[in-house]
């Protein structure tokens, strides 16, 4: 059976960073509308709020389509988004309802190293009020709803 690893945590809690430093994810599918929206961006010689409001319908798409194309191939999924939500999580399991879903969660930063990491990605400003609706809705994952394993980072 296919694995999706649904990276669960706030803007700056680290899933990239962590993403990054996993070898054993080398060459899995890696499912993020910031992939599409960066890439984007640096074609356009822009940063990533510049084309945020206007590119991410197509970004949302572009991810789409990539997740279609990897439960066509029944390839492994590592989704990277905040997912903090019950119905932000249940359109993952929608999508892959034949996949062994992993929850990976990732505690949120204290606010001064919280807002140290968002501050250090120049181009890309989420703003605060943003963030603290996502702390404020985190809702933690449970077996119940779904998942397989969950894994604490």
């Amino acid at each position: 059976m296919s694995k999706c690893y649904q990276l669960i945590g706030v803007p700056g809690s680290g899933k990239t960073t962590w993403l990054q430093n996993q070898i054993w994810a080398l060459g899995l599918t890696v499912v993020s509308t910031d992939t599409f929206v960066e890439a984007y961006a640096a074609t356009q010689g822009r940063t990533y709020n510049q084309v945020f409001g206007d590119y991410m319908p197509t970004a949302i798409d572009l991810m789409v389509k990539q997740v279609a194309f990897a439960h066509e191939h029944g390839h492994t999924v590592i989704w990277d988004q905040t997912s903090v939500t019950v119905a932000s999580r249940r359109k993952k399991f929608r999508m892959l309802p034949d996949y062994q879903h992993i929850a990976v969660v990732f505690r949120t930063p204290e606010p001064v190293e919280l807002a140290g990491r968002l501050a250090s990605r120049p181009g890309k400003i989420i703003p605060e009020e943003i963030v603290q609706d996502m702390i404020n809705r985190f809702e933690m994952p449970t077996l119940e709803e779904g998942f397989q394993e969950i894994w604490h980072v």
